[in-house]
């Protein structure tokens, strides 16, 4: 038997006293350097080769490519559910018993590591890059869309014009931003985050799946895996891109008056992409992080006077039966099975389940990068449970003010939202409350900032993943991925709008979805070795 045999023999052996971790394999061994380059191959050449191609033939066929995204994207949210909603539940439970079990004890980067971040500085990078744009686009219009009975998208069929259903529109809303999805997170950031920094290999994909490959993972088989994230991470991040652009073209109408076009949202993703190109020069602690952080305090900011220019014991009284009603609903949404409201289910929740799946790989990564000195404990629950925390508070409270206004008598929200212009439906809270002149132009900004820290974010990630794992490849690739992200989200925009973004989203994220399943076993194999060191 050979050695590579025997290898892959041990490594399937489920007891972590005889796994071997150890490999030959050696960072950046299957790189090329053309023009001062560091890249691998063949990962980088056939996803450059083929996201060009795909730019070109969707600019050059737009009718097509927006025909075809408004049939791909039903077609999979609805064929798909059960096993998206499954998936998921699965990452769930997965997390809970990690989290409670002695696995959690381990430490990420060994027993003496120490967090190269401070609390603070750690959640507002992990926040602004797993939740960017969508607070901001979804926080009021998921809610009231939810809460519109005409609209067909009730979850559950509850209709909240009966007593007891009042929260069920917000319920509907932090089930999508909720548990749900960071398990997702969780998931692919721990498992990089242990094989990287405890076990020594590559920070890719494919070095996740170690315990059950071996060897091989080095070869095509790896080849396949961290291709198949870039261009998961690629079209998961354009689409939030492709949001982010339309509500800050919607932002400019309403600021400077400024008529939203085609033309006026591709100049806005040019431009926007060029601020992230900055950034990305700039590195992960002199740009990400400044910029996250920065982030953080401007979406503070302006959810603290949304809450006190509201009727602020109304909104935090309803955030408390928000989460009782969730914790009593999560179970009965997570159930793909029987259910009559299929405009919910198959419009948002397996749109929303396949689109964090594509995140995953971006996110998972970005997390990984910064976790290091974490405990698995401190990891789950800072990224599990902080998370959702705060997205049910940010709902409750912009989606909530907006069910106000409704019952008050105001339908502007309610107006654009059954007219599904969602870019719209913040601005058209916010202007029912005082200081609006002010309040939109900053909303503005961070929206802005949004973009950019999800555009720069995800070019070090997909930079990382096609130069083999290296953190400090040359600048020039980073500048690459950046700029294609922006082409993409073009491309996407020019060629269906939001059916061909949320689409090519849904295509990634299924393929994506059976990874992520090997890699929670290969993760709970690489934690029972880990605990056994202890």
């Amino acid at each position: 038997m050979s050695e590579t045999e025997k290898k892959t023999t041990t490594m399937l052996d489920p007891d972590p006293r005889i796994f071997d971790f150890d490999t030959e394999y050696e960072l950046g061994q299957d790189n090329v350097r053309p023009f001062g380059l560091d890249i691998h191959n063949p990962v980088f050449v056939i996803s450059s080769i083929v996201i060009v191609g795909f730019v070109m033939i969707a600019l050059a066929n737009q009718e097509a490519t927006a025909e075809f995204f408004g049939w791909l994207r039903p077609m999979l949210t609805s064929t798909f559910d059960w096993f998206l909603m499954l998936s998921v539940n699965v990452m769930v439970v997965f997390c809970i018993f990690l989290a409670i079990s002695p696995l959690g004890k381990v430490r990420i980067g060994g027993k003496d590591a120490i967090p190269d971040y401070s609390y603070a500085g750690w959640i507002a990078m992990l926040f602004s890059a797993g939740i960017g744009i969508g607070l901001l686009f979804f926080g009021v219009l998921e809610p009231m869309y939810y809460s519109v009975p005409d609209l067909k998208t009730l979850p559950l069929g509850a209709d909240p014009s009966i007593a007891g259903n009042e929260n069920m529109g917000i319920v509907g809303t932090v089930f999508h931003w909720g548990f749900s999805g960071w398990a997702v997170y969780v998931v692919v950031g721990l498992s990089l985050a242990i094989f990287c920094y405890n076990l020594k290999l590559p920070l890719t994909l494919r070095s996740a799946f170690y315990p059950i490959l071996g060897e091989r993972v080095w070869g095509w088989s790896g080849h396949l895996i961290d291709t198949l994230a870039v261009f998961a991470t690629l079209f998961g991040l354009t689409t939030s891109l492709g949001l982010g652009a339309q509500q800050v073209a919607a932002g400019l109408n309403e600021v400077f008056g400024i008529a939203p076009s085609s033309t006026v949202v591709v100049w806005l993703i040019i431009g926007i992409t060029t601020i992230a190109l900055g950034s990305v020069l700039l590195g992960m602690d002199a740009g990400v992080k400044r910029l996250s952080e920065i982030n953080m305090i401007m979406a503070v900011l302006l959810f603290l006077f949304v809450l006190f220019a509201g009727p602020t014991l109304t909104l935090l009284q309803k955030f408390g039966g928000v989460m009782v009603d969730y914790a009593i609903q999560i179970v009965p949404l997570s159930n793909p099975f029987g259910r009559d409201d299929l405009g919910y289910m198959h419009g948002w929740t397996t749109f929303y389940w396949a689109w964090w799946i594509a995140w995953s790989p971006f996110v998972g990564m970005f997390i990984a990068r910064i976790s290091k000195g974490r405990t698995v404990r401190e990891f789950i629950i800072c990224v599990l449970i902080a998370p959702t925390i705060v997205c049910a508070l940010w709902m409750t409270v912009f989606g909530g003010l907006a069910l106000e206004q409704m019952a008050a008598g105001y339908d502007g929200v309610k107006d654009v939202v059954a007219a599904y212009k969602p870019e719209l439906s913040l601005f058209r809270m916010l202007d029912q409350l005082p200081l609006y002149s002010i309040v939109a132009p900053v909303s503005l900004v961070l929206i802005v900032v949004f973009f950019v820290t999800s555009s720069d974010s995800g070019s070090l990630v997909i930079d990382t993943i096609t130069a083999g794992g290296k953190m400090d490849a040359p600048v020039a690739q980073r500048v690459f991925w950046c700029t294609f992200e922006g082409l993409v989200a073009i491309a996407l925009l020019l060629g269906g709008g939001l059916n061909a973004l949320q689409g090519a989203a849904v295509s990634m994220g299924i393929p994506f979805t059976v990874v992520l399943l090997a890699m929670c076993w290969c993760l709970y194999l690489a934690l029972r070795s880990e605990r056994h060191k202890d």
